[in-house]
């Protein structure tokens, strides 16, 4: 009997997927035509089905690199590592990659320049214990931040699919994650990109192995009305001037759509 409940538990356990994929010959054509390796991921909550380019690829895990910060911000105003998206994160004081990430800032900021040691700063504060206890409560990818608790996103273990990004930012789209929805709000805020009548883009990029070849992440949301369209796109980086194609091109897909 234990030998039942057991599987049982762990059918449970297990990412579970829309079975309902269409793939799309415009979204098709979009990737085939700029010669990019990828997929493009479009969920429809209300319909629950995906639709979009490379479902074999849409299921594959990859590390999330800095889409993680979205998940990041959630956990770290959760737990009070920061009282709110604008308390002040010291950057360390050393030399970084980009000038502009060179200075001590809050979230609402580092997040729309992608500053890494900001959010590296806001995961120590966290911890190890809490950070996995939160990453687990969401249910983000495979759950597994390993043992260095500012690095976890950026090398692994945590890797996570477009297809269950498109999920997670479904459900923090609709104040459906465990965590409060004052929190939630603020970090919707924080990624909002663009609006117009009666629409609203948010998102948020990352890119593995910065500034070298790796993977490259656009996740996001489109809001219409009270719909939501929660969308991913990875695809693979091989030389810097790659990297402008992952919005260009997720928003070629969204256009496609008929969702922008």
């Amino acid at each position: 009997m234990n030998k039942f409940v057991a599987i049982f538990f762990a059918i449970l356990s297990t990412p579970c997927f829309s079975t309902d994929w269409e793939e799309s010959s415009e979204v098709n054509n979009l990737f085939t035509s700029s010669n990019v390796s990828g997929t493009f991921v479009l969920y429809d909550s209300g319909a629950g089905k995906f639709i979009g380019h490379n479902h074999q690829r849409s299921e594959a895990r990859f590390v999330p690199a800095s889409t993680f910060k979205i998940a990041n911000s959630l956990i770290g105003l959760s737990v009070g590592a920061v009282e709110d998206v604008d308390d002040i994160l010291p950057y360390g004081g050393q030399k970084q990659l980009f000038k502009i990430w060179e200075r001590d800032m809050g979230l609402r900021e580092a997040i729309s320049i992608s500053n890494i040691p900001i959010y590296q700063a806001l995961a120590r504060r966290t911890g190890l214990e809490r950070m996995q206890a939160y990453v687990t409560k969401l249910g983000f990818g495979n759950e597994d931040v390993g043992t260095s608790i500012d690095t976890f996103w950026l090398d692994g273990p945590l890797e996570i699919s477009a297809q269950e990004q498109a999920i997670f930012l479904s459900r923090l789209a609709r104040d459906q994650l465990p965590v409060s929805k004052d929190i939630q709000k603020a970090v919707r805020d924080i990624v909002l990109l663009e609006q117009g009548e009666g629409w609203k883009l948010y998102g948020k990029t990352g890119w593995e192995n910065v500034p070298n070849p790796g993977v490259g992440w656009w996740v996001g949301w489109v809001t219409k009305g009270n719909h939501v369209y929660s969308f991913a796109l990875n695809m693979d980086i091989k030389n810097t001037s790659d990297a402008k194609q992952r919005v260009k091109l997720g928003k070629e897909s969204l256009k496609a759509l008929g969702i922008l």
